[in-house]
């Protein structure tokens, strides 16, 4: 990585002593200032992507009369072309949808199954204990296109021809590779290079392209225009998903094509808890985003604005909620097809006090417990003048994916079946036809029954965290839409897993510059283990309304490439 990579994406905060007052946020509990930008305001319609081009091509949808829902459609194929190192037409998409006309939520798991062939006996014969991540046997069915459609179908204006021809040029013609991108791909060439059809795929001369250079993508341009063309049963049913099976096959793989044949996607009730006076909104398991709000009920039994930003207090109290909420995760959080998950008892404010009980004001936690009941990722965020608004997540998992590259399609297939654990009678645990816990999570805030607010924050089990941090940021300490992305974060890891691995030993804190020496110092006396990590504090879009002055806010963290622009 070269330096000014490094220091733009870990170091951000660092720089406030050098920049204009004008780029400073300034934290109205703590006194202290970060780096921060201005928001976007615009009246029409706003697109907030992690990529310019694929906000430039969401934004130009809407200009052209096409509504919020077309418009993400088209940034997500945009994305799949420009940063397939978080996403592609070979992962999953989940859903958020504010509908103006019904005033409604509607949720979408378009998230695939595992291969009906491959048994959990299977893993034992190979003396496999874990999924491996790459290669061939952590490849469930990718549902990101049949998401597409399903979101086109009930909601979208335009043709899907016109929809996907802006990434279809683009990968005909080429693009320049964006900065962070560019390091992405590097990265992911030294773990999956070696696979069949990288180099052939997504090499310039044999090396992933650098910043600026113009890469093309011939293969994916003909896959969008066969889809384009020939619907969703063009990639679940046609020639698509007979060369995905015929490549498997000579990958020792089980993808079949009668598995992508049987694919379908499910609309879902999204599910809520109030924040004191907001609503906020996330799809049930198998995802994980109902954990952002059992963090946020716990916490909401605290002053946590009293305690303020930059203070051990707040930092001890967030960690030893999330680290609550992380074990019922691992326990509970599963394809609710084959488990009955107490999603309401998980949510509910009771059972937010009786977790509480358990977090010691002067000592870090190192084991913890499920409660006892009886009985790397894209997202992106669209609203049009109309009032709908998108909030979509989509994702390969691990970067670019397992590496299996079916010929001549150009693109990488997911390896979320990893995610499944192989301990008998866990939730979570392997089976055909079954879709694996999943980390993808897309969020929305409503207040009074009216939309306020669709966000998002990639990055794995980072994200129930950083949705949770959001909301405080703005309702707890006052920030705006685009401060409350830009502030520094706080990131546990090592919490007990869905894949069955247990915390045995507190995990360890990470804390993005701008928390204090004291607030560390005074966490390792509470017991908490500090270990500093490079760029896994996620990425954030998100879009405001503000029904007072019929104006969208959009805003788009400096982490990523991305840019949120209105009109």
């Amino acid at each position: 990585m070269n330096i000014s990579i490094s220091r733009r994406i870990f170091t951000v905060f660092t720089l406030s002593l050098f920049l204009p007052a004008s780029a400073l946020a300034y934290d109205r509990i703590t006194g202290e200032t970060f780096a921060s930008r201005s928001e976007v305001i615009a009246q029409h319609g706003m697109v907030a992507t992690s990529q310019p081009l694929a906000t430039q091509v969401g934004l130009d949808v809407l200009k052209n009369g096409g509504n919020a829902i077309d418009a993400a459609i088209a940034a997500n194929a945009m994305l799949g072309l420009v940063e397939p190192t978080g996403c592609g037409i070979g992962g999953d998409l989940f859903a958020i949808v504010w509908d103006a006309k019904s005033k409604r939520l509607y949720g979408l798991n378009a998230s695939g199954r595992s291969p009906q062939s491959l048994e959990l006996s299977y893993f034992k014969e190979q003396g496999l204990d874990s999924i491996p991540k790459f290669g061939p046997l952590p490849v469930s069915v990718p549902g990101a296109v049949d998401g597409w459609f399903m979101l086109h179908e009930r909601f979208g204006s335009q043709p899907m021809q016109t929809l996907l021809a802006p990434s279809i040029e683009y990968a005909r013609n080429g693009f320049p590779v964006s900065e962070l991108i560019a390091y992405y791909f590097e990265s992911n060439q030294q773990r999956i290079g070696d696979y069949p059809g990288f180099a052939e795929t997504f090499t310039i001369d044999g090396k992933t392209p650098k910043k600026g250079e113009i890469f093309k993508n011939p293969a994916l341009a003909s896959t969008y225009e066969k889809i384009a063309t020939g619907g969703r049963d063009a990639f679940y049913k046609g020639d698509i998903a007979r060369v995905i099976d015929a490549f498997m096959k000579e990958q020792g793989g089980f993808l079949s094509y009668e598995d992508l044949a049987a694919h379908y996607s499910e609309w879902v009730e999204p599910v809520s808890s109030n924040y004191r006076g907001y609503d906020v909104w996330e799809l049930p398991p198998n995802g994980q985003g109902i954990a952002a709000l059992q963090i946020l009920n716990i916490l909401e039994l605290y002053d946590i604005e009293g305690m303020g930003r930059d203070s051990a207090e707040f930092v001890h109290t967030f960690v030893e909620a999330k680290k609550l909420a992380f074990e019922d995760r691992a326990k509970y959080y599963a394809d609710p097809s084959f488990n009955q998950i107490p999603v309401d008892w998980l949510i509910s404010k009771e059972y937010a006090k009786e977790r509480q009980k358990l977090i010691s004001p002067e000592q870090a936690s190192k084991r913890l417990d499920a409660g006892k009941y009886e009985g790397d990722t894209i997202y992106l965020t669209v609203a049009d003048k109309d009032g709908n608004m998108v909030s979509l997540i989509q994702s390969n998992y691990r970067g670019m994916g397992s590496g299996m590259i079916p010929t001549d399609l150009g693109f990488v297939l997911q390896n979320r079946g990893e995610m499944f654990a192989l301990e008998e009678g866990h939730f979570n645990q392997y089976a055909p036809g079954k879709r694996p816990f999943h980390t993808i999570i897309p969020a929305f805030v409503t207040r009074n029954n009216e939309p306020l607010m669709s966000f998002g924050v990639m990055g794995g089990a980072t994200q129930p965290q950083m949705h949770a941090q959001i909301i405080i940021n703005m309702i707890d300490f006052g920030m705006n839409l685009q401060e409350a992305g830009d502030a520094p974060r706080i990131m546990h890891s090592g919490s007990s897993t869905p894949e069955g691995q247990m915390m045995t030993d507190g995990g360890y804190i990470s804390l993005e510059s701008g928390f204090s020496y004291k607030t560390r110092r005074e966490l390792m006396k509470l017991g908490h283990t500090l270990r500093d990590v490079n760029g896994a504090f996620g990425g954030y879009q998100a879009i405001l309304y503000d029904s007072k002055n019929k104006v969208y806010y959009g805003a788009s963290e400096s982490r990523k490439d991305g840019q949120a622009a209105g009109y």
